[in-house]
């Protein structure tokens, strides 16, 4: 496999959407087919960071990047295991209906202002079903559509985007915070071990990433350990070891957490996930 691979889901006048796999032993296509209009970057595996110019964000799971027009961005790997993402393009006169002018930088040549969003654990689901539904070709166009501008919509809504920042020391704080839990989702970390591998103390680690996330540091663990349950459930059998392999204490919590997070339980998402794919063959 390459280094960065695109793989085209779909193609109409309204929305395009690819696929993305990165190995993480190169950087991200500068080359990219999207990269001559604005898009929007769903990160659903891995862990990456993105550069523009001094400003970095930290790329992973329940995170929407937001990137504009013939920007070179560039890429880092800092935790091992690649990366994969959904790329949505949505055409530009419908995107200027959707994006707040509050996001926005300049209006007139549409520019987004921020470099990410948070999402709420339903527009992350939302990730997982367009993904899932175009991989397996069991969506028509005007379905696979709605369920697109869906989910632009839900990722630029003042009510389920909430923009991630604070001092440029705090966030680079919670960003190696990040690289810590994710470079091993199953591990049972303590506060106190995240902190002695930051370096500070377990009081200011809490109190500053509540600043800069906006959730607690148990909170954004439980919501990558999720988002990777997304990534992987229509493709296991055996939801109770997946559920113990990504951290989870017994199959009971994995589907509480799961069924409080998305409304519905892990079986019941792997089911819906495997009768589109019954109803398309």
């Amino acid at each position: 496999m390459s280094a960065f691979r695109i793989d085209p889901l779909l193609r109409t006048d309204t929305v395009v959407v690819w696929d993305t796999v990165c190995d993480g032993s190169g950087d991200h296509a500068s080359d990219a087919p999207w990269r001559a209009a604005p898009h929007l970057v769903f990160p659903y595996r891995g862990l990456w960071v993105r550069h523009d110019g001094d400003e970095l964000a930290v790329a992973e799971a329940g995170q929407v990047l937001l990137s504009n027009a013939h920007v070179d961005y560039r890429t880092h790997h800092p935790v091992q295991g690649g990366d994969a993402s959904l790329v949505v393009q949505v055409e530009e006169t419908m995107l200027r209906e959707l994006a707040p002018l509050a996001l926005m930088r300049d209006a007139e040549a549409f520019a987004f202002a921020e470099q990410r969003l948070r999402l709420d654990a339903r527009a992350s689901a939302l990730v997982a079903m367009l993904r899932h539904s175009l991989r397996e070709a069991i969506a028509e166009p005007l379905e696979a559509e709605s369920l697109a501008l869906t989910l632009v919509t839900r990722s630029l809504g003042p009510r389920t985007a909430h923009v991630a920042g604070s001092t440029a020391g705090r966030q680079r704080l919670a960003d190696r915070t990040k690289l810590v839990l994710a470079s091993d989702l199953s591990r049972r970390w303590t506060l106190a071990e995240i902190a002695a591998e930051i370096g500070v103390s377990p009081v200011y680690l809490t109190q500053v990433f509540q600043q800069v996330e906006g959730l607690p540091l148990y909170r954004y663990q439980l919501r990558l350990r999720l988002a990777r349950a997304l990534d992987r459930i229509g493709d296991v059998d055996d939801l109770a070891r997946l559920g113990l392999e990504l951290g989870f204490s017994s199959h009971s919590h994995f589907s509480a957490a799961f069924q409080q997070a998305y409304g519905r339980s892990p079986s019941e998402f792997r089911e819906a996930v495997i009768a589109r794919r019954q109803r398309k063959d």
